[in-house]
């Protein structure tokens, strides 16, 4: 049962993940569970719309992404693994057009991430094993408030974290449970911000802390009938530790918020099913549930719970497979910072992705 259970679990794996936050990959440990050696490249498209008033139509505000991936899972022993995984888990691109809100007409906000985690796994017999790693991050960001002649722009700063997690199989009915704990990652950034309210105007050299929130990660599968495979997860991340709160944007009368900053942490539900067609095609449907972050949340993030469904399919050939899978998401309303008063409603966002994998 294994090869098209890997199949259709890489097939699900294609689609992007637009969960709570500025979270756009699970971050899975499913490579440490492949046979032998195993190289994979992979990369997703997002294309989300959200629009509201705040006050005023803002038009479409979110910009479109592309990530990348490549992670390598390697054998020591029959009882020792290990891999590394570079990817880019986290992000945001806001843009409000201008002419839209007065408020935030022109207003920018950009984050980017990218990780590169080392992780090692040990088996104990009996179908139970263990995995811990280190993760490094670089990420850097940057906003820009015309309206309120308001800029600030971060340099990239590297910061380390930590993994832990167990395991369970049973590989004859394709059983395995999962579960990773990831830590937070802090951040501290020399920030440059300007603005007409700063002592002294102009420009000013600040440093300012944030984290990437730790989180907790269950993903289980089992077969449920000749070539066919039920998967699923649990994922909860502690956004209420994530947060951008200039120096200097805090201590101005702007700010009645941080610029980024959330009210709950968020938990996200995925069940699916995969199926076996024959010796080269499987495919996969899943749906996902996203409690999102709460309200009211910020300008530069205006959404609220997710609903999504994904289509995955795999083609496997001798040692090579290649998968591809699409996913439609419902976004919720949000209400934005009283200030502003932001009303966000009836968006959606639509992803893509594919990824090529080898063993040998």
């Amino acid at each position: 049962m294994r090869s098209y259970i890997a199949a259709g679990l890489l097939a699900l794996g294609a689609s992007p993940a637009l969960a709570g936050g500025i979270e756009r990959s699970p971050q899975s440990m499913n490579i440490l569970f492949q046979d032998g050696n195993y190289l994979e490249f992979g990369a997703t498209y997002g294309a989300p719309r959200v629009s509201g008033n705040a006050p005023g139509p803002t038009g479409n505000i979110a910009r479109n992404f592309f990530t990348g991936s490549i992670a390598f899972k390697g054998d020591i022993n029959d009882q020792l693994s290990y891999a590394l995984i570079l990817d880019q888990p986290f992000g945001a691109d806001v843009r409000y057009p201008t002419g839209t809100s007065a408020t935030l007409t022109g207003a920018t906000g950009k984050v980017k991430n990218t990780t590169l985690t080392g992780v090692m796994r040990y088996k104990f017999g009996n179908g139970f094993s263990a995995h811990a790693g280190l993760r490094s991050s670089w990420t850097s960001g940057a906003v820009d408030l015309p309206a309120l002649q308001y800029t600030m722009s971060t340099n990239t700063d590297q910061a380390w974290g930590y993994l832990v997690g167990v395991a369970y199989e049973q590989p004859e009915i394709a059983l395995r449970v999962a579960l990773t704990y990831q830590s937070s990652i802090k951040h501290t950034f020399n920030a440059t911000e300007t603005g007409p309210v700063f002592p002294g105007a102009g420009t000013n050299q600040t440093r300012f802390s944030t984290k990437i929130p730790e989180s907790l990660n269950l993903e289980f599968q089992t077969g449920i009938a000749e070539d066919t495979l039920l998967f699923g997860s649990v994922r909860w991340v502690k956004w209420k530790d994530f947060e951008i709160a200039p120096e200097q944007f805090m201590a101005s009368p702007l700010a009645a918020a941080p610029l980024v900053g959330y009210q709950k942490n968020s938990v996200t539900y995925t069940l699916g099913v995969g199926r076996q067609f024959n010796e080269n095609w499987s495919g996969s449907v899943s749906l996902s549930h996203d409690t999102g972050n709460g309200s009211p949340t910020s300008n530069l993030g205006p959404t609220g719970k997710r609903n999504s469904i994904g289509l995955g399919a795999s083609y496997t050939k001798d040692n090579m497979t290649i998968s591809g899978g699409v996913q439609y998401t419902r976004l919720g309303s949000a209400t934005t910072v009283p200030t502003i008063n932001g009303q966000f409603g009836s968006n959606s966002a639509i992803g893509a992705g594919i990824r090529v994998g080898f063993n040998f």
